[in-house]
């Protein structure tokens, strides 16, 4: 297998090693001339297999800025894969032509599954609603460049907490600073998934749940909304039923702290009125644009080799046992092998770190 220093999940690094890519985007941000040709020579392959704006053209935009070139494709339908290629040999021949590959899946696990046989490191840019790791090292720049901290913030998550792979990403990560605690806003139906939960008890963290917007912001140093994701949903109707719980309006800003800031990784629907972009505490615009900062720092550290690469597979390949996420990519893909951590009659799985009872 090979030996990158891939970024498929940031938990697999320690915070330290989190801290010096801030310290770097900083750097970066405040001498790009510094950094113009950096990545000369240097080839960047970008798959994406779901649309997307800001992560595509940040992650693009970093490497022009860095002096290297970019191969690669934003619409599967004009590939192979809409041929009926595999994961595996779509990723494995274009690893080949670049230096360092970054890709977006809509399927869970997807990132990893790919990396097992690429020939160069591997970037995951989200995969389904997983993780997505550049978007939360993103988050923890915005953070760190507009409220100077990283600790004993209270942190409320509104929207689609279910499918929210920012979310997910953003809640693990900050769980690594002390102090931090947070205000999980969602119905019912699109609450945090319960392994997320478990891991904040485990960790000590504080948390609690609410249901109203309203009820909750006045105690936040920092308003993470999300978009209800209407491609998450199996049926229109069901994303009818939760479009439009949450928005953020002025009425509701009047009740937050003077220096909360809104952070929202975009796009977004209708859940933040127009009328919020002129508040200086809104600060998502800012924040896709801190998003090209980190992702030059991430792709000069990856392609430096800065640091020990983690292990990829942490586990061990288990036949005979089926992850229990029915949109694990190991349903999709069936070459892959089961690998799984764990050695009780509880198993995780080392793609989509879903659960299973064995």
């Amino acid at each position: 297998m090979p030996d990158f220093l891939n970024l498929i999940d940031l938990n697999d690094y320690p915070v330290s090693w989190w801290n010096g890519l801030l310290s770097l985007a900083h750097e970066i941000r405040l001498s790009p001339q510094e950094y113009s040709k950096a990545c000369e020579g240097k080839i960047m392959g970008t798959l994406f297999y779901e649309p997307s704006t800001r992560t595509q053209m940040s992650f693009q935009t970093a490497m022009l800025r860095l002096g290297g070139t970019i191969i690669g494709f934003d619409n599967p339908a004009t590939s192979s894969v809409a041929k009926g290629e595999n994961l595996k040999d779509t990723t494995k021949i274009v690893s080949g032509y670049a230096d360092i590959l970054v890709m977006r899946h809509p399927v869970e696990g997807s990132v990893k599954a790919a990396a097992l046989t690429a020939e160069c490191p591997v970037v995951n840019a989200g995969d389904g609603g997983h993780l997505h790791p550049t978007q939360t090292l993103t988050d923890l720049f915005t953070l760190t460049e507009e409220k100077g901290t990283l600790e004993n913030l209270t942190i409320g998550c509104c929207g689609d907490l279910k499918n929210g792979r920012t979310v997910h990403s953003l809640i693990k990560a900050m769980t690594c600073y002390k102090g931090n605690k947070f205000v999980l806003i969602s119905t019912d139906e699109l609450a945090l998934p319960v392994y997320i939960k478990d891991m904040l008890t485990a960790a000590g963290v504080e948390y609690k749940e609410a249901r109203d917007l309203d009820d909750v912001i006045g105690e936040l140093d920092v308003l993470y909304m999300t978009r209800i994701q209407q491609e998450r949903f199996s049926t229109p109707e069901e994303y009818m039923r939760q479009k439009g719980k949450y928005i953020l309006d002025k009425k509701k800003m009047k009740k937050a702290k003077p220096d909360m800031a809104v952070l929202h990784p975009l796009p977004r629907v209708d859940e933040i009125a127009i009328e919020v972009d002129d508040d200086e505490r809104a600060k998502y615009f800012e924040q896709a644009k801190y998003g090209m900062y980190i992702r030059m720092a991430l792709i000069l550290t990856i392609l430096r080799n800065n640091g020990a690469p983690p292990a990829l597979i942490k586990g061990r390949e288990r036949k005979g046992v089926s992850c229990s996420n029915p949109g694990c990519i190991t349903h999709r893909e069936k070459y892959l092998p089961h690998y799984f951590e764990g050695n009780s009659d509880i198993l995780t799985c080392e793609y989509c770190d879903m659960r299973t009872l064995i």
